[in-house]
């Protein structure tokens, strides 16, 4: 890599830290490239995204930035894992290291919270953004949808008793 392409490189992820909801580090020893396929994939349908980058260059992008309380996680074969948001990056890296052991979640970095590998398999298991928002918007039709219900009952047992007065005509 030319100095230029480097510099590049720092630039691209200095942005990334200071933009990013959530960044986790893992060690990524051994992985084969399905395996870094399959778990790019996986973080791109979480809209989160993966990086290799050389510790080095990672630990000066961090420079300046809230997240740099994780730069001692820069140690060996290191990935990065980032998102807008907080859960999408931390579920999907926790997910992918149950089933491959070569993927060790090692911390990361939460705003200016630094995260270790426990906090990070935490932050995996609440829902995420879009779950959170699925449940408020049904908590709030609920309770409409009981008025609706409320409402629309006693129209309902008029009808039923007309049309019992009506049944019982024919009959007679």
């Amino acid at each position: 890599m030319e100095r230029a392409e480097k510099k590049e490189l720092v630039a691209t992820l200095n942005r990334v830290f200071q933009t990013s909801g959530v960044i986790v580090v893992a060690h990524n020893k051994g992985l084969t490239v399905n395996q870094v396929n399959d778990l790019r994939n996986r973080m791109a349908q979480a809209g989160a995204t993966v990086k290799v980058a050389k510790n080095r260059l990672a630990k000066l992008a961090l420079d300046g930035t809230d997240a740099s309380g994780i730069k001692d996680l820069f140690t060996g074969p290191t990935m990065v894992a980032y998102a807008a948001d907080p859960v999408a990056a931390p579920k999907v890296a926790a997910g992918f290291a149950k089933t491959n052991e070569r993927f060790v979640v090692l911390g990361g970095a939460l705003g200016k919270t630094v995260l270790d590998a426990a906090a990070v398999k935490a932050l995996a298991e609440l829902p995420s953004l879009d779950q959170l928002r699925a449940k408020i918007v049904g908590m709030i039709q609920t309770p409409a949808t009981r008025i609706a219900g409320l409402l629309a009952a006693p129209g309902g047992q008029i009808a039923r008793v007309i049309n019992a007065y009506a049944i019982k005509n024919k009959a007679a």
